[in-house]
């Protein structure tokens, strides 16, 4: 049917339990709260998320399990994610599509089929916030460390072009960070230099300038060590066209890194301008 909303959004451990979250980002948490209250009005048949922290090294891979439950301890940060219980349906005919259809184009594309899978956090953390009722089916995805950034836009084409052609209303989901070059205190701002370049790609990006911000992707992931890569982002713009309006809620720091919450509207549901804030220029 439609791809009803696509987004970039954080994922960073300390708001995985809201109580936990520093002062300086509040924000995030807050936005992603109002995404979520879009996203239960949008009430989308079914959520497409690709997570930085799924990372496989030669295939794509898709989650087609369908139901997705578990308690999660996150190897990287085990003291501030512990045993925390996820169940979320998933949507095992559809899943399988996605991977036959990147098979068809001649793709290295596999499905999971293990209930014994787990997710990661950057699956879990912002779908905590944004479906909280744990009542909208997922499917989530790799990113895929021998894919470039053109194999994995390719990638994010074909699956929306299978979502497009459904009969079912679906949001994307892009989990990861802009800058990523981690230090120790999550406090810390990216330096001078990497959030120049977290600006001027999210000027690109919020002036609707999309063709140029995907030009920009490699050396900017390169000069600033962007999470995954940037593939999450390559993904990310083959869901958006120059008909989306983007709408920033919110950013912060942590430890070095900068995470942004944008959402994309197509021209069917766009009417949130007046949201968009001056932030992003910081």
């Amino acid at each position: 049917m439609t791809i009803e909303l696509s987004m970039v959004v954080p994922h960073v451990p300390s708001i995985c339990h809201e109580e936990n979250a520093p002062d300086f980002q509040q924000g995030i948490v807050d936005g992603l709260k109002q995404v979520s209250k879009q996203i239960a009005d949008i009430n989308p048949d079914v959520i497409v998320l690709v997570s930085c922290h799924w990372p496989t090294t030669f295939e794509h891979y898709v989650d087609c399990n369908p139901v997705h439950k578990g308690k999660l301890t996150a190897q990287e940060a085990a003291n501030l994610i512990s045993e925390v219980p996820y169940h979320y349906p998933g949507d095992e005919e559809l899943a399988n599509r996605l991977v036959q259809a990147g098979k068809n184009v001649g793709m290295p594309v596999e499905g999971v089929h293990d209930l014994s899978f787990e997710w990661d956090y950057g699956t879990l953390v912002p779908l905590r916030y944004l479906v909280p009722n744990g009542d909208i089916p997922v499917i989530n995805l790799s990113v895929t460390l021998c894919a470039s950034l053109e194999e994995t836009y390719q990638w994010g084409q074909v699956i929306a072009k299978i979502l497009k052609e459904s009969d079912k209303k679906a949001v994307f989901v892009a989990s990861g960070a802009l800058a990523h070059n981690l230090v120790r205190g999550r406090h810390h701002m990216p330096t001078l230099s990497e959030h120049a370049l977290d600006k001027e790609f999210v000027d690109l990006v919020m002036n609707k300038d999309f063709e140029a911000a995907y030009k920009m992707l490699p050396q900017f992931s390169s000069m600033a060590k962007v999470e995954a890569g940037g593939r999450h982002l390559a993904m990310l713009f083959a869901f958006i066209d120059e008909d989306c309006t983007p709408v920033y809620y919110a950013d912060a720091q942590s430890s070095g890194s900068w995470n942004p919450l944008i959402t994309f509207e197509p021209a069917n549901i766009a009417g949130s301008k007046e949201n968009v804030q001056e932030e992003y220029v910081k």
